[in-house]
């Protein structure tokens, strides 16, 4: 039944081999929803029709004397470690990576513990440095990755803040700042740009407009304080005459003789 059963979860995986992509362990998961046996739920899901709820997970198969047993860290038989951390609510194995599981997030996350706090409104664990000095959404770790529509929560990858305080995969969030500098949800600049205004001030002054446009107005629409202003045109971008940004969207053009 077990050499079954790992014939058909873990795809005829040698005895002894520790460990898949995803996490080094000396052990596979028992799945309850089909009884078959994975190294973990990432390889499960990967391999099947439905997800494997970790923590539901009762009984792994030890690697070295393929005994199955109570979900444990080390081997009731052989004294095999199935890994350095194990969480016993997560069914977690891993090496040591500082690993730590928060109760409020419900899943494990990669420490060190105290270099990060629980944010109660964000329902996420952010980083120390940004107690007090982010902005607050709530739930916003529920919410799928905008860039490319995956789970955050639960997700291997680092999730990177932005400062309108939306979440983006780290790797996302990388590969956007090569098309653009803009949150995909509500338009906030996603980095400081102050060095790149002042280098388009000069710009704008060093590129005058042509004679009919030089006494033409718009109204525009701050994206990053939300305000609203009435600016000179300019070909190059309208400045926030209240936050000083260039991330602004043209309302409605008016002429000083229209005033």
């Amino acid at each position: 039944m077990a050499a079954a059963a790992r014939e058909d979860g873990a795809r005829g995986r040698e005895q002894g081999l520790r460990g898949c992509e995803h996490y080094d362990r000396g052990c596979l998961l028992k799945a309850p929803c089909c009884d078959k046996l994975y190294t973990c739920r990432l390889c499960h899901d990967n391999n099947e029709d439905h997800q494997l709820d970790r923590f539901k997970v009762k009984e792994v198969q030890c690697i070295n004397c393929e005994k199955i047993q109570h979900a444990q860290q080390s081997c009731e038989e052989c004294s095999t470690l199935f890994g350095e951390y194990y969480c016993s609510i997560c069914h977690l194995f891993d090496k040591d990576k500082k690993q730590y599981h928060c109760e409020n997030c419900g899943i494990c996350r990669i420490g060190p513990k105290e270099d990060f706090f629980h944010c109660l409104k964000c329902n996420l664990c952010l980083a120390m440095n940004l107690q007090g000095k982010h902005k607050c959404i709530e739930n916003v770790s529920r919410q799928n990755c905008p860039i490319c529509l995956e789970d955050i929560h639960t997700s291997r990858v680092v999730a990177h803040v932005l400062p309108c305080g939306h979440l983006l995969h780290r790797t996302c969030y990388e590969e956007m700042l090569k098309e653009g500098y803009r949150c995909p949800l509500c338009m906030h600049s996603a980095l400081d740009m102050t060095r790149y205004w002042r280098q388009l001030d000069d710009e704008v002054a060093q590129t005058p407009m042509p004679s009919e446009y030089q006494n033409m107005t718009v109204d525009i629409l701050c994206n990053d304080c939300n305000r609203r202003s009435t600016v000179q045109f300019h070909i190059l971008g309208m400045k926030c005459n209240i936050c000083e940004s260039y991330n602004t969207a043209q309302a409605k053009r008016i002429s000083l003789d229209q005033q």
